[in-house]
């Protein structure tokens, strides 16, 4: 393994047209605490992740595999899930605050800019998917 990649475990729920659907168990640090069922922040979900198969890779259904993605690939994943769009309402709270419109309705169209971000998102997810790769060890 290399520093500059994560890396999950995963199982391997199909494979089709040189792709292979698997699944990942995301879990918190709470999750895997010995005690956890003493709180509620247990928290354990299942992803699934697409992943494009070179020619030589052959996988079997139920198969366990390793998915390595970069991790500055990661960091660029926050950035655009996560900052760029609290970055956006922010500064949108700001300028229509700033032109003197009511608190709550400031709130509510800067909440609304997030619609055009992730409209551009769904646009240029045919891109994304091809930055955003991941492999199978």
């Amino acid at each position: 393994m290399n520093n500059n990649t994560v890396t999950h475990a995963g199982i391997i729920k199909s494979v089709h047209d040189g792709r292979a659907i698997v699944s990942i168990i995301a879990q918190s640090a709470c999750a895997s605490c010995h005690i956890k069922g003493a709180c509620t922040m247990s928290d354990i979900k299942e992803k699934i992740i697409e992943v494009d198969l070179t020619e030589g890779q052959k996988y079997t259904n139920g198969e366990e595999v390793i998915i390595e993605m970069k991790q500055s690939l990661g960091s660029w994943a926050v950035l655009f899930g996560y900052f760029f769009p609290f970055l956006l309402v922010i500064t949108a709270l700001i300028i229509f605050t700033s032109f003197g419109l009511d608190q709550g309705l400031s709130g509510l169209l800067a909440i609304l800019t997030l619609a055009p971000y992730y409209l551009i998102m769904y646009l240029f997810r045919a891109f994304l998917r091809k930055r955003f790769t991941y492999r199978l060890q």
